[in-house]
């Protein structure tokens, strides 16, 4: 199979730079961004920006019967997930492959459940420090997309089609051979730095340097390794100074998806993170005391507005 046409549903800051990557190097009827009619009266009124450059995207209706599409990017947040799968069925073929960069280790189950997992290749979306600020977003690194089935010794031909893709486009990606393992290491990063950047009110900068927020940070991640061992991904510190070294790459003024929707009084995705972590910290009687102090703050800055 070879990949010709992509859609991506949610132009956050994920979509809207990934959706320019693609628009940049594609035609414009080969990339389809999904969004409902006052989004796309939105977008066209005001207009997107990525990196201060106009995005001339093709917005395209989720009723709209069409052609379904060979790849399929779900880049929305978590509580946007189920309309997403909706305004999506159109797009959804036989031969459809589909990633979710969403933040938290169980999006794929819940849109395979939907168009079945044969079509699902597990993502991760790293490295990236796009920052949406209303209509324009900016970042200095793009990161990349890791993915691949959960075990990735001999790729499959639907890893196969998308790597070939994106190398046509000089789009970085990588593909682990054990996506479990990265998915969570993800998770434990997004647990960590998600959090704490929110409830200290900074950026990345605040954690990349030493002190208090940095140590809140490494705690809370060292809570997910504990909680790791327990389903049998087993992360370890190898596995915290990686992610740590991706975090030192990141602009310093930038910041994460939990502090810009913090900023703009958006509902968070802190059930995603340290939700999670609580929940499997009582099933497997591991304590969470730190990921229990981010939940309630977070909580309480919520409420506060």
């Amino acid at each position: 199979m070879k990949i010709k046409t992509v859609s991506i549903v949610g132009l956050g800051a994920l979509g809207t730079m990934y959706a320019k990557h693609f628009s940049d190097r594609l035609s414009k009827n080969d990339v389809r961004v999904i969004a409902n009619q006052n989004r796309i009266r939105k977008y066209e009124k005001s207009g997107i920006y990525c990196n201060g450059r106009f995005c001339d995207f093709n917005y395209v209706l989720p009723e709209n019967e069409q052609k379904p599409a060979d790849l399929l990017i779900f880049c929305v947040k978590f509580n946007q997930l189920q309309q997403a799968i909706v305004d999506t069925k159109h797009l959804v073929g036989e031969h459809t492959i589909i990633l979710s960069a969403l933040n938290g280790i169980s999006s794929e189950e819940i849109i395979g459940k939907k168009f079945g997992m044969e079509r699902m290749l597990y993502c991760v979306a790293q490295g990236m420090d796009a920052v949406k600020n209303e209509n324009k977003v900016d970042y200095k690194n793009m990161g990349m997309l890791c993915f691949g089935e959960k075990d990735n010794t001999v790729w499959s031909d639907k890893v196969t089609a998308v790597a070939d893709f994106f190398d046509s486009i000089n789009f970085p990606y990588e593909v682990p051979k054990d996506m479990d393992h990265r998915m969570w290491g993800k998770f434990m990063l997004n647990t960590g730095v998600n959090q704490t950047v929110a409830v200290f009110s900074m950026n990345y900068g605040g954690i990349q340097a030493d002190g208090e927020p940095r140590n809140v940070m490494i705690a809370a991640m060292r809570e997910v390794i504990a909680l790791s061992q327990k389903v049998g991904i087993s992360l370890g510190e190898s596995d915290l100074e990686y992610w740590l070294d991706v975090l030192a790459q990141l602009n310093p003024l930038g910041m994460p998806s939990m502090r810009q929707d913090m900023a703009a009084n958006r509902k968070t995705e802190v059930g995603l993170f340290s939700g999670t972590a609580i929940a499997l910290g009582k099933q497997y009687q591991v304590p969470t005391p730190i990921n229990e102090w981010l939940y309630q703050k977070v909580q309480e800055m919520e409420t506060k507005g």
